[in-house]
């Protein structure tokens, strides 16, 4: 054999050693497990986001998820997953949270939509989380205070703000209300709570009471109970003419007067950015829980007109997203 044909056989062997080798040793698939109260749509984006940092379905990860509308069977669902072993777990709510959090001490959990971490007893510190968990808060007091904003700014003659929620849902009832009356004698409006359970009659009843004062408006809480009666929540605040400010875009487009919230896609990328450092080895109590990055502001024109009020230009300067 000449010299040349020999050195390109032999050249070509050994290129083909790594092909080889990547053939015989696929790639660890590590397991995380996930469990939400709803099938987010924005939630994809978190997927997305892992496969830009080298993580992809069925090569190297399997996300098992469940979903616990309303938190029916969240412990039992919390149990399955735990009972898996995953090497991390994505935990949508603070209820959800909570019944992760009685089924395992050392699984590495990243929360989001959670409110008052620290009081809720998930970590130690927002910059030393101490312990297995870690993650994005969902809404900060300052949020509330620019709910209140809003009211005003599009209300002027609001005297009295109703905190519209469910205490057994959003267990942060308490927080927020407190972020509210703190801020509220300052924009001259007094604010109250206005506690609902989860059913049609009662949530009538509620914002029929708060529609009996005059010049009252409502701040319509983040939790399942609201979420899953938006559509309800909508009818009887125009039936009523009562302003409301709500915190997710989805439920102006679907005709409520305004929001201001997070930008849920954004909001779980930055979720995916955990766990990624997680799989990477960082330990939860390593990772400063944070603040979303991004907050936006979405206004409904016809909603408005139908209430008689004028929004400001400020407000519609200040709008992401206008629905005419």
């Amino acid at each position: 054999m000449r010299r040349r044909e020999f050195i390109t056989l032999v050249g070509g062997t050994v290129a083909a050693w790594p092909l080889a080798a990547t053939a015989q040793t696929p790639e660890r698939v590590r397991l995380i497990g996930m469990l939400a109260g709803i099938n987010d749509p924005d939630i994809k984006a978190f997927q997305q986001e892992l496969e830009k940092r080298g993580w992809s379905e069925g090569r190297n990860i399997h996300i098992e998820s469940r979903y616990a509308p309303a938190g029916t069977q969240a412990q039992a669902l919390a149990k399955e997953l735990v009972a898996m072993q995953p090497e991390v777990i994505f935990a949508v709510s603070r209820p959800i949270t909570t019944a992760l959090q009685k089924e395992t001490h050392t699984i590495p959990m990243v929360f989001t939509y959670v409110i008052d971490p620290v009081g809720a007893g998930f970590i130690a510190s927002f910059t030393h989380p101490g312990g297995n968990l870690t993650g994005l808060i969902a809404y900060e007091p300052s949020t509330v205070g620019k709910w209140l904003e809003m009211l005003k700014e599009v209300a002027p003659q609001t005297v009295r703000v109703a905190i519209l929620g469910n205490p057994k849902t959003a267990v942060y009832f308490d927080y927020l209300l407190g972020a509210a009356q703190a801020v509220a004698p300052t924009l001259g409006i007094e604010a109250t709570p206005s506690h609902i359970e989860n059913d049609a009659a009662d949530i009538e009843r509620a914002i029929a009471a708060i529609a009996g004062v005059p010049n009252a408006s409502m701040v319509v809480l983040p939790d399942s109970t609201t979420t899953i009666n938006h559509d309800l929540i909508i009818s009887l605040a125009a039936r009523d003419r009562l302003p409301a400010v709500y915190c997710f875009k989805f439920i102006v487009q679907a005709g409520g007067l305004m929001s201001y919230g997070i930008v849920g896609a954004d909001y779980y990328r930055q979720a995916a950015f955990y766990v990624d450092r997680i799989l990477r080895g960082a330990q939860p109590a390593e990772l400063p829980v944070q603040t979303p990055t991004k907050y936006e502001t979405a206004l409904n024109l016809k909603a408005a007109k139908a209430l008689g009020l004028t929004v400001s230009p400020g407000l519609l300067v200040a709008a992401d997203e206008v629905i005419e």
